[in-house]
């Protein structure tokens, strides 16, 4: 939602940041992975009820998902990078949601199981999506 206002800003050390790491032969793929693992640390944080750190958690996988594209477009984009990153961007999507369910599960499990069944829906949809891309035409 605020990415495009906040890549705008952050594009410019993005493209640093994406240089600098492909002379250290970081990989697009990596950036994902730690950015993902580092976003869901913010679940048990929320079900915690330490929100502070949750939003450092948060806003370290923001910035780990704009470097990651920052990367893939220094070294090349792959399906496979893509579809990673999406994949693993509405898994993250779908996670907040729950940690604040955990946190206060009477008020917020409706809008938490709403929030992962969106998430499944349109990791499936995309999915579904990359295979007929990529099924070849009879």
């Amino acid at each position: 939602m605020l990415d495009r206002y906040a890549i705008a800003i952050i594009r410019w050390p993005l493209k640093q940041a994406a240089v600098q790491l492909t002379k250290w032969r970081v990989k697009p793929d990596t950036v994902t992975l730690s950015g993902f693992l580092i976003g869901l640390l913010a679940v048990p944080a929320l079900a915690l009820q330490i929100y502070w750190l949750a939003l450092v958690f948060i806003i370290i996988n923001r910035l780990f998902d704009g470097l990651d594209g920052a990367l893939a477009r220094e070294q090349g984009l792959t399906d496979a990078g893509g579809f990673l990153d999406i994949t693993l961007a509405f898994i993250f999507y779908a996670a907040i949601p729950f940690g604040f369910a955990l946190a206060d599960p009477a008020n917020n499990a409706i809008f938490g199981a709403a929030c992962l069944i969106t998430a499944a829906t349109r990791v499936w949809a995309g999915y579904q999506t990359l295979r007929t891309l990529n099924t070849p035409s009879s």
